[in-house]
């Protein structure tokens, strides 16, 4: 047995024991960073459409794509370490971190992109003056509804050993 497939070895934080409760510290070392660049991301992409419209829809729009795509760079990233630490590499690697994004966040996502958030984004623009601190609002009161179903989400994936699937197929 190699050293990558020995317990110790595929034991992480996530890999730990399914049934464990989790602390407010994994979650946030395991979804910050994604927010912060998410939310870097949003303002920017935000701001930089507000320069040429005043259009709260197309604001939210444009900064609704930004968060989108800094918080799936950056968590892309956080789930890909997990899997190779598992022992996971190559197209295997690129196939089961999809698979966990989908099922850690996929019905949360549709929920929040065609719904939640486009309307909190607006209401946030549409109520507060400033763009910034619209977008800002908004973006908190979505993520709350976000993260409820996402951390649901991860928790199933989890116990139903999803995540660390891929590691025993490999050691069998």
């Amino acid at each position: 047995m190699s050293p990558s497939h020995t317990p110790a070895a595929a034991t992480t934080a996530v890999d730990a024991s399914p049934a464990r409760r989790r602390g407010i510290a994994f979650w946030i070392a395991r979804y910050l960073p994604a927010e912060i660049a998410g939310t870097a991301a949003m303002i920017v992409a935000g701001l930089a459409v507000a320069v040429w419209t005043d259009n709260p829809a197309l604001i939210a729009g444009a900064a609704l794509v930004g968060e989108i795509i800094g918080f799936y760079l950056v968590l892309g990233l956080v789930v890909a370490r997990e899997q190779s630490r598992l022992g996971v590499h190559g197209r295997l690697l690129l196939a089961s971190t999809f698979v966990l994004l989908v099922a850690e966040f996929g019905a949360a996502e549709l929920l929040d992109t065609f719904l939640i958030r486009p309307v909190a984004l607006v209401v946030g623009v549409l109520v507060l003056a400033e763009p910034v601190w619209g977008l800002l609002a908004g973006k908190v009161i979505a993520d709350i509804v976000f993260y409820a179903l996402a951390a649901g989400a991860f928790t199933i994936t989890d116990r139903a050993g999803l995540r660390r699937r891929a590691s025993r197929e490999r050691a069998s």
